[in-house]
């Protein structure tokens, strides 16, 4: 477990990182949102990283978001913004509807359903992103890439959820330059999406890139980072 002043480090050279990566191409910092993701790590890490200026989490478990999203409401403070970036399972959608700020993992009309039905039931509407395959590995939830049109095409009639955008997990690389090929096709599809004008689709969020790639996928248009180990350090995943 990392100390708070550990933590700012690790922040402070993320965003020069971040910073370093969008002027390369021409970028502002203000188009890339930092999400620091806090699985595995107790309430009290998260505080640190608060005390630090980290207002943006991302959890992978609902259980475990629901936790930290209590603990911080317990002590009145109220201006985090969570996102769920992990698989969701239908059964669980109910717990965190009116509570993110916004669904990474959508990947199935089934769960797109759930999701309109409980922001219907709470009068909610709830920003979601479509996540895909882009490595085609058995081990990844998401779309495949062929799919995700025909999908977002279908999803698109949904009332209370507003599709905001695409999410990946590329595959792990000691290189990150291997995964560039993955990043530059998802803004490619991105964008081709956005440009059939689809109600309810706008296309405005990309949600690609995690601590050993965040920078080149920060160079091919990523407006979400996911960075978790490049701020709390090695996870303890004997944490559950």
């Amino acid at each position: 477990m990392l100390t708070e002043d550990e933590i700012r480090l690790n922040l402070q050279e993320v965003e020069q990182n971040i910073v370093k990566a969008a002027q390369k191409v021409g970028r502002k910092r203000s188009e890339i949102k930092l999400i620091s993701v806090s699985k595995n790590n107790t309430a009290d890490v998260l505080e640190s990283a608060y005390n630090c200026g980290v207002r943006v989490f991302g959890e992978n478990r609902v259980q475990e978001l629901v936790g930290k999203m209590d603990y911080f409401e317990e002590k009145g403070i109220k201006d985090i913004e969570w996102h769920l970036i992990g698989h969701l399972q239908t059964n669980k959608v109910k717990y965190i509807i009116g509570r993110v700020a916004m669904i990474h993992s959508v990947d199935s009309e089934k769960l797109a359903k759930a999701i309109d039905d409980e922001s219907a039931k709470k009068g909610a509407i709830t920003d979601v992103l479509v996540e895909l395959n882009i490595g085609d590995e058995d081990s990844k939830f998401g779309l495949g890439f062929d799919n995700t049109l025909e999908f977002i095409e279908k999803i698109a009639g949904f009332k209370n959820i507003r599709v905001k955008g695409l999410m990946c997990v590329a595959p792990y690389t000691d290189d990150p330059e291997e995964n560039r090929q993955y990043f530059s096709k998802m803004k490619k599809l991105s964008v081709d999406i956005r440009d059939k004008n689809i109600d309810n689709i706008t296309m405005c969020e990309l949600s690609m890139g995690m601590t050993g790639d965040y920078m080149v996928a920060i160079e091919e248009g990523a407006t979400c980072v996911r960075v978790g180990t490049g701020i709390f350090g090695k996870r303890d995943y004997s944490i559950r």
